[in-house]
């Protein structure tokens, strides 16, 4: 049952309702979030699900889940001097009323590696990778977006993530905790399947109120005073070096850092 939903991000409902599909559809450019898609998931995850909705699966066409936000459109649509936009998606996803099940076929790197993990449940296909390579372009993850990673994978792996940048199998994100479960490409659909149906078979009442209690206990740091560490980072998001990351990752060649 097709809606009005804008192309880049496409939503349908199928399973007699119990199931909603939202996919990221601009394979393109690997899926890269520009302000457009963020708005989009913002709508699309802060509406009120109908009674007949158990769960909502993000699913993304072609071979990358999601490499982020998108560099080319960065300087043009505000997503340079600010990370809220972003934020607000990731919240909205993290804070819808029911399940949201990641189908994550491809690379999900930067803000799609948030998008994941924001996601309730993960199921990943052998050949994904997940990473936040914002260190590698002279950027810097705000709060909202490091507790995310803290919170699912603790503060060895963490820094691991976050300082070194370079992206991480699937099957070592299984083995950590960070995501459900790891299939071959060809089985993907079966494994996911199997999940999907499995939430959808429960009790709404039930899965509306676990999703409260994990999505509200999950808020705990929220309430630290972190104003020194926005102004860092907000330094780094307007610093030469970020000018130089983003240049040198889109014309494909080492970036020269300064540390201004």
């Amino acid at each position: 049952m097709p809606d009005d939903t804008p192309a880049l991000v496409r939503s349908h409902v199928d399973s007699g309702g119990a199931v909603r599909t939202i996919t990221l559809a601009r394979p393109e450019r690997r899926n890269a979030l520009n302000a457009e898609m963020l708005d989009e998931l913002t709508a699309l995850f802060t509406v009120e699900p109908p009674d007949t909705e158990r769960l909502t699966v993000l699913r993304a066409e072609g071979s990358v889940f999601c490499s982020g936000v998108d560099l080319k459109e960065r300087e043009s649509n505000g997503m340079a001097t600010s990370a809220t936009a972003i934020e607000t998606a990731l919240d909205a996803v993290q804070c819808y009323p029911l399940p949201v099940v990641a189908v994550v076929q491809g690379d999900a790197i930067a803000g799609g590696n948030e998008l994941a993990l924001h996601s309730d449940l993960v199921i990943a296909s052998s050949t994904a990778r997940f990473g936040m390579s914002l260190a590698q372009i002279g950027l810097a993850p705000s709060w909202f977006l490091a507790k995310k990673i803290l919170e699912v994978g603790g503060p060895v792996f963490a820094r691991e993530m976050l300082l070194l940048g370079d992206p991480v199998s699937a099957e070592r994100m299984a083995q950590l905790g960070m995501i459900l479960r790891v299939a071959e490409p060809d089985d993907l659909e079966a494994a996911a399947g199997a999940v999907i149906d499995r939430v959808a078979a429960n009790a709404p009442l039930s899965l509306r109120a676990m999703k409260g209690v994990l999505s509200r206990q999950m808020t705990f740091r929220d309430g630290i005073d972190h104003d020194d560490v926005d102004a860092l980072v907000d330094a780094a998001r307007h610093s030469t070096d970020a000018r130089e990351g983003i240049a040198a990752r889109l014309e494909r060649r080492a970036p020269t850092f300064t540390g201004v």
